[in-house]
């Protein structure tokens, strides 16, 4: 047992390496995916591949990686050695889906492994049947891309030429993926260089103390958090909508179990796996859990592995929520992922209902795009676009933002234009797309672009253009996302929430996200509130006379 002291600054030290990781990743990226969304993960593991720091990065990578640790190390036991680094994308093993490519390096010291340095980042074409791997019709897993096992692509600090080799032959832009995959193999050093200089002032002994410590110390605090709420079981649904080629919707089902300091969460009547890229892989739903757990508890708890000891789960392998492979997956780590935790806030608000908001935009609105520029380079690009989050009990939603399972930044306009053959007409927040309620849902964002090169495969792949993200104790529901693409001609057609088409220059695409629920009666909400919106452009002068009640 070591001295509270020594234990903080060690937890600090620790997150802070973690965060230089993702600093590191970022400015060293080549793709604007990564340098400019910073659509990646940093965290650092304990020699028990437990995680015990990471950063502020995006939850539905964060939440799977410590099932990337534990299974992508299985079959290396006792064959990795100083400067190896292992690589893999196998969405039944990594946990999220194919483009994301997780690199786990460990951290020697004397001879024995201390720690382990990890990260996660999605790339922006891994291969497959359309340019950025996101393939909305895709029914297994191998039709999405290159599926890699976990193999050793780094060896002693030599990068493994033969395996660069295979991976470029089965990307689209092999000098951008190689490029960002130099990127990941720099964080992990990174994170390996901080944990060692730990050792050198602490020694190796107090570094492992120092980890339990930090963890129990989480696990307590959660239990503390866990044992106020009340006791019961609580149930959440709530719907994927227009699966491809099946023409229905399809249900997620939680049931959620409190019983003194512990939870379960029980997957029991969700549907069956499909034919479909929504299914979500494991780690896909337990992040989707622990994210909700850890933002509707205390945020000075510490995120590591002890806050999620006190949880127990029942997924039924080959429903969708833990499908059999090779279920295809592509959109599970972003679309259904974002449903799952509806569903859980949805339990969770009928037993903490002063904890939860209304549901937000419900969806990461995937764009994936590629083709050949008029000086005849390949190109690919993938982007989320931000939209409502919910109401919460004692505020409004925030307008235009990257809700729940993502955390990324929305792609500055500026950026794809000098790199990409992008012509922006508009880029603003949608009027009356936040749900009403006294306090509003967020709003979301209109994005408008043409295309100047002379032909490109577009991907969508989104959510929330048929059921509306729901309001909480009388709030209305928020507006409907939509995606309509316009033709050189005029000619307007609006696209199915989950297609590929084909663009060719000039058109133009139209990208409406949804608004975030509403929480509370509109009627409530204060009028200097109300007028404000008003004036900011966020509500119309008629919505805020007919569903606020304004009076002039």
């Amino acid at each position: 047992m070591i001295d509270y002291t020594t234990v903080e600054v060690i937890k600090g030290a620790l997150i802070y390496a973690a965060e230089e990781m993702g600093i590191s990743l970022k400015k060293s990226a080549y793709s604007p995916n990564i340098k400019e969304r910073m659509d990646h993960s940093c965290a650092l593991f304990s020699h028990n591949r437990e995680l015990i720091a990471q950063a502020e990065h995006i939850p539905v990578h964060l939440g799977s990686l410590a099932l990337a640790i534990k299974l992508g190390l299985e079959e290396y036991e006792g064959e990795l050695n100083q400067g190896d680094m292992l690589l893999l994308n196998d969405p039944y093993i990594s946990g999220t889906h194919l483009p994301d490519l997780t690199l786990i390096a460990p951290v020697f010291h004397d001879g024995k492994i201390i720690g382990y340095a990890a990260n996660k980042a999605h790339h922006t074409d891994i291969g497959g049947k359309t340019p950025g791997s996101l393939a909305p019709d895709s029914t297994e897993l191998y039709q999405e891309g290159l599926v890699i096992p976990p193999v050793k692509f780094v060896r002693g600090g030599v990068v493994d030429k033969e395996l660069s080799k295979l991976i470029r032959s089965n990307v689209r832009t092999p000098d951008v993926q190689m490029g960002d995959l130099r990127a990941q193999i720099a964080a992990n050093y990174t994170g390996i260089r901080r944990v060692l200089e730990l050792v050198d002032q602490y020694g190796v002994e107090t570094l492992h103390s120092a980890m339990s410590q930090i963890m129990d110390y989480s696990e307590r605090r959660m239990r503390q958090e866990i044992s106020a709420m009340p006791d019961g079981v609580y149930e959440g649904f709530d719907y994927l909508e227009d699966i491809p080629r099946m023409g229905m919707d399809v249900e997620i089902k939680v049931s959620v179990t409190k019983k003194g300091d512990s939870l379960t969460f029980d997957y029991v009547g969700t549907s069956p796996q499909v034919e479909s890229p929504v299914n979500a892989p494991l780690g896909v739903t337990v992040a989707g859990i622990y994210y909700t757990l850890i933002s509707t508890t205390d945020p000075t708890i510490p995120v590591n592995d002890g806050c999620f000891r006190p949880i127990t789960l029942n997924v039924p392998l080959g429903c969708m929520m833990n499908p059999n492979r090779p279920a295809p997956v592509a959109g599970g780590n972003v679309e259904t992922s974002q449903r799952n935790v509806d569903v859980i806030m949805r339990a969770l608000s009928k037993m903490i209902p002063d904890k939860v908001p209304a549901a937000s935009q419900g969806t990461m609105n995937n764009i994936t795009i590629g083709g050949i520029l008029d000086n005849g380079e390949p190109w690919t690009f993938y982007e989320t676009i931000g939209g409502g989050n919910g109401g919460r009990p004692v505020s409004d939603g925030v307008d235009g933002i990257h809700i729940n399972m993502t955390n990324t930044m929305n792609t500055p306009i500026e950026t794809l234009e000098a790199y990409l053959p992008f012509r922006f007409k508009a880029y603003r927040l949608r009027p009356d797309s936040g749900g009403p309620g006294e306090f509003r849902g967020g709003c979301g964002i209109e994005r408008v672009w043409t295309l100047t090169s002379e032909k490109a495969t577009l991907s969508i792949m989104a959510e929330r253009n048929k059921i509306k993200p729901w309001g909480l104790k009388g709030g209305h529901g928020g507006t409907l996302g939509e995606f309509i693409l316009v033709k050189k001609d005029g000619t307007e057609t609006k696209l199915p929430s989950k297609v590929t088409v084909e663009l060719y220059r000039d058109d133009t695409l139209i990208i409406r996200t949804p608004g975030g629920g509403g929480y509370g009666d509109p009627r409530d909400r204060a009028p200097e509130k109300v007028r404000e919106d008003v004036m900011n452009g966020l509500v119309s002068l008629e919505s805020a006379r007919d569903i606020y009640g304004l009076k002039d």
